[in-house]
């Protein structure tokens, strides 16, 4: 079978292997079609965390089970999602319900291979029916589980003022969850393409241009309150740092975004407002079954919410093309 691998920074390579067979407990997917999120990004320019060479990217899989191999749950050719985050079950985290930040957390993609290959071996319990959704809804799953974690972290509720900053892919995410929640929905970006896509498809109720005028304008638009709840998605040092300022007193700031260093808050500015300031990190069970039932209901504008495509084979020759802001890719998917 085929398969692609990330040899190191910014060299992908496609080889091939034999075909796997499923261990105990274990069930082999044919993987259908791939999502390309930030995580592979980062790890083709070499600015990942948590990563090592080299490594087969992906895990926002839509599949098929090729070989259920004895379940009582699934069957060949039954339609699953993977939630992708292999966790121990024993720890802390996970004795406490918290799955998605086990201590001894193994992410498929990123500190074990992934789904950028033909078929896969997968835990069973990792695994889920989605027959209600098409592969391209399939493959959009994991990206707005991340989402839907974050907004249910931050406890949003109706006719709370909530600014998103970043119009990439999980960021027009919880601006999505975030509407469906009842909040009005503030997006923040540097890119006035991108922040037009969430007024026009995502139905923000505003968008604001990063800049020097950026606080004064959401000032205005909340009436002086600012938001209760700032979600930054992404994982930039200076906009991470920035949260802060545009919450409202008593807010929330939920960094969604991942840097690899350091960040500085002013104590003073943080501690007047008793600001909240909470990490959130992949999803649960609970998530993923709330965005199968979001897409179910066609909440989510998946047709045009992915704007690139590649067949398998040529994808290697248009990745670079789909990391430059010029390609304007919301959401890229390969496609086997």
């Amino acid at each position: 079978m085929k398969y692609i691998v990330c040899e190191n920074p910014g060299h992908f390579s496609l080889k091939e292997k034999e075909k796997p067979e499923p261990k105990s407990g274990e069930v082999l997917i044919a993987i259908k079609k791939i999502g390309v999120c930030g995580t592979d990004i980062h790890a083709f320019s070499g600015n990942q965390a948590y990563f090592s060479y080299p490594r087969i990217l992906g895990h926002e899989l839509a599949a098929e089970v090729a070989n259920s191999n004895g379940s009582d749950k699934f069957s060949n050719g039954d339609k699953v999602i993977l939630i992708p985050y292999l966790h121990c079950g024993k720890c802390i985290s996970c004795r406490t319900g918290k799955t998605n930040c086990c201590v001894n957390m193994r992410v498929m993609g990123v500190h074990v291979d992934g789904g950028m290959q033909e078929f896969l071996c997968v835990p069973e319990w990792a695994l889920l029916k989605t027959h209600q959704l098409n592969f391209n809804e399939m493959a959009l799953v994991e990206p707005l589980a991340i989402a839907a974690h974050a907004i249910r972290r931050a406890d949003v509720v109706a006719g709370e003022n909530v600014l998103v900053m970043g119009c990439g892919p999980i960021g027009l995410a919880i601006m999505a969850i975030a509407k469906s929640k009842g909040a009005s929905v503030i997006a923040l970006d540097i890119n006035e393409q991108r922040i037009q896509y969430a007024i026009d498809e995502i139905g923000v109720s505003h968008g604001v241009l990063a800049g020097e005028s950026s606080l004064e304008q959401i000032t205005l638009l909340t009436n002086g309150d600012n938001c209760q709840a700032v979600f930054d998605a992404t994982g930039n040092k200076r906009a991470l740092e920035s949260g802060p300022a545009y919450m409202s007193h008593g807010g929330r700031y939920v960094l969604v975004g991942l840097s690899k260093g350091d960040l500085v808050f002013n104590h003073p500015a943080i501690h007047s407002k008793e600001t909240t300031i909470m990490c959130s990190r992949n999803a649960t069970m609970e998530d993923f079954e709330f965005v199968i039932s979001m897409l179910a209901a066609k909440k989510f504008p998946t047709d045009s919410f992915i704007t690139h495509e590649s067949a398998f084979d040529k994808m290697i020759d248009v990745f670079d093309n789909w990391v430059k802001p010029e390609s304007q890719v919301i959401k890229a998917v390969i496609n086997l």
